[in-house]
This record gives C-alpha cells, structure tokens and sequence, in this order.
C-alpha cells in the first residue's frame, strides 16, 4: 500500500483500506482524541476552499500524518453536508480538485491511471507517453473549457480515441473529481453524530457568510440603481411603464437582481411596479430561474454579447464600450469601485495652497 498516495489523493479506494487497515472509523473520527488533528484539518480544508479556492499540501513523512490526512478528507465532506450550501459544495469540490490538478500533472502514470479510473475515464499510456481517453470522455469533460486550446481542431483525436499529454489530462481530471464531488455531496449524516460537529459547522457558516458578502458587487446592500449598466436600466423602465417584457428581458432582470443579492421578495418588489403586474403569472417564472423549484443555484446572468444577439443592449455608453467590458455585473462593480475609490480621494483645496 503506498501511503503517501493515498493522504495525496484521499478520495481513492485505497485511502480508505489505508484507513480500514488502521481500525479509523466515522466514530474515532468524530470522537477520538488521537482524531482531533484530523478535525482541525477537515475544518482547514473547508476553510481553504473558500478563502483560496485551492486545499494546501504538504508532503508528509510518517503513515501516521499521512492517515490525519486521509481522514480529514471525510470530516471536511460532512461539515459541507451540514451546511447544505450550494456555493459552499461547489467552491469545496473545485479547490479539492484544483489540489489534485496540482499534484497529479507530476505524477508517475501508474498513479495517474490510477486516479482516472477511481474517476470512471478509462485511460492509458501511448508509446509516445502521451495519455489517450475516449472521445465521449473527453467531449464531456473538455466542453466546459473555452479556450482555443480545447477546441475540437485542436485535439489530437484517432479512431474515437484523443491522446493528451499529461498537464492537459490533468486538467480533464480536475473537472472529473469536481463532478464526482459535486455529486456526491450532501451526505447524509447522522443526527447522534452532527453534535460533534457543531463547532466547527459555525465556524465554517460565519466564514460562508463572509465569503458572500465580499464576493457580492452591492457588498450585501442590496441593488442601488446608480449603478446599474444602461441595458437594466432600460429594461426595469420598460416594465415600470406597463410595457409587455420579452422573456429574454425578465430573465436578464431576474439573474442580475439574484446576482446583486436579491431575494424572491426583493425581486418581485421591482416587477410589481408595473401597472398590469399579476404575482400569480410571475411567481412560478422567477422562482424557476432563480433555482428555488429545482432546488439548484439557477442561472447566471447573460453576457454583453447575449444581450446584444437578444436586441437587449440599449443606450450603451463610454464604459459599455470598453473592449474590457463583457458583462452586466462587471459594469456594476466598475462603477461600485470607482465610487469608492473617489471617495478616498482627498477634497481638493478651491483657494489652493496656503
């Protein structure tokens, strides 16, 4: 059994005969002194997720840090479960994933098909030492990369078969382990266990919070209209003046107040103020976008370029046209941060120096 493969890439089967072997079971784990380092580290890991986007390593020497390691692979996975965040269990399973990016781009091939097969991609090494995967793998786990570099043209493909070196199969890995994550998650955990927990659930909630409210363009106050991009403020007076919104316009509307913050109440609040709003016609509508039916995030806001294909971009002005700006949002926060950057600006002197 190689341990230190198994604390580098906890998920494996491996890990957990490494841990069986050594009688570490959900239970020691939660209540065991010799497991407390584990807990802080399961704890680390979550917290480094959010802060970094990335889950550190450190190369360890003894099978006993090694096991620590393994271990607070599973006690990070419940406090996600816990919280039952979607932003938390997506921003988790990309910095786990971004971690075995990392470490498996300098790996020896039998780990790296190793790892790959745990991630259900068949995988082999070519006599040129390049690794091949099957097209329907790659196709499903390259589609979500934009760079040219990923383009079909531009992929050595033979026979249904795409031959990769290792940096890019490495890649293709990360995107794999960040879906099986994803899936995975939440656990079901039991209740007699979730007391033991608590403390650093909290910790972790308080730290989520904090994340958002950073991450947020309005800082969590909410929308101010002095600040929004001449497309929504477009689109907001339309539907004040009892004008008939396409689709694509309240979907624009809906994912943009979502994105500042807004809640289903919020944003309902805004098309009320049409003169022929109806609740019952926009209720299922906005809930649907907004992910509150599914259960899922919903969508995200469309870009400049959507916009203007969707006959949605209006009055553009000077910071519309910036080559930089490609985004809705991105014009909210430009505007947000030049406020406050004037604001830090020393007041000017009209009589001038004294």
């Amino acid at each position: 059994m190689d341990t230190k493969r198994a604390a580098r890439y906890p998920f494996l089967k491996e890990s957990a005969e490494f841990a069986e072997k050594n009688s570490a079971d959900l239970e020691s784990l939660l209540t065991s002194e010799s497991y407390a380092p584990a807990r802080v580290r399961g704890r680390e890991r979550v917290l480094q997720a959010l802060e970094n986007y990335e889950v550190s390593y450190v190369e360890l020497m003894t099978d006993y840090d090694r096991l620590i390691e393994v271990m607070s692979y599973p006690y990070a996975r419940m406090i996600v479960s816990l919280i039952g965040d979607r932003f938390l269990t997506k921003r988790y399973a990309l910095a786990e994933a971004v971690r075995m990016n990392e470490l498996l781009n300098k790996e020896d091939r039998e780990t790296v098909l190793m790892v790959s097969e745990e991630l259900g991609v068949s995988s082999a090494v070519a006599r040129d030492g390049t690794i091949h995967m099957n097209f329907p793998d790659f196709l499903r786990l390259a589609s979500r990369l934009n760079s040219v570099e990923w383009k079909l043209i531009n992929s050595d493909i033979h026979h249904g078969v795409v031959y990769l070196p290792q940096d890019k199969f490495s890649r293709l890995m990360q995107n794999a382990l960040q879906d099986k994550i994803e899936s995975e998650l939440p656990l079901m955990t039991p209740d007699e266990y979730k007391g033991y927990l608590a403390g650093d659930v909290t910790a972790v909630t308080m730290a989520l919070a904090d994340t958002k409210m950073k991450m947020s363009p309005t800082n969590g106050e909410g929308m101010k209209t002095e600040f929004l991009p001449p497309c929504l403020v477009h689109i907001l007076e339309m539907s004040r003046n009892g004008l008939n919104l396409p689709h694509s316009a309240r979907f624009a509307v809906v994912t943009f107040l979502k994105a500042l913050g807004l809640g289903y109440e919020d944003i309902i609040k805004v098309f009320a103020e049409s003169p022929d709003f109806d609740e019952s016609k926009s209720e299922y509508q906005i809930k649907h976008i907004m992910g509150e039916l599914s259960g899922g995030e919903g969508y995200s806001p469309p870009e400049c370029k959507t916009m203007k294909t969707n006959g949605l971009c209006y009055n553009p002005d000077k910071l519309c046209e910036q080559e930089w700006m490609n985004h809705p949002l991105k014009y909210y926060r430009t505007k947000v941060k030049d406020k406050e950057r004037n604001a830090q600006r020393p007041p000017e002197n009209p009589a001038g120096p004294q």
